[in-house]
């Protein structure tokens, strides 16, 4: 259906961003803060929430609260698959 391909479209978009492709990549190793994302790819916090709140709309992180914390982890296993299909994609290019 058309949503379907417009949904499809949409993450790619989301995806086609370095900065947020690095967060995803981060948090295919596991459930991070904010913090510790900002950490692993060199950003803000603030950019890194900024990111993080894209790809939360599009269902592709989610949040757990821990009291005054947040954890973000990958939503589910097709994002981390997308992501390794990818990631072997630009491999093979580059051989």
């Amino acid at each position: 259906s058309k949503r379907t391909f417009f949904l499809l479209a949409e993450t790619f978009q989301a995806l086609g961003d370095s900065s947020r492709i690095q967060i995803v990549w981060a948090l295919s190793k596991g459930e991070l803060s904010v913090n510790d994302i900002a950490e692993l790819v060199g950003m803000s916090q603030p950019a890194v929430s900024h990111h993080l709140r894209t790809l939360r709309n599009l269902h592709l992180v989610q949040v757990r609260k821990d009291g005054r914390n947040a954890y973000y982890s990958l939503d589910d296993e097709h994002i981390e698959r997308l992501l390794h299909e990818g990631i072997e994609h630009v491999e093979d290019l580059m051989s």
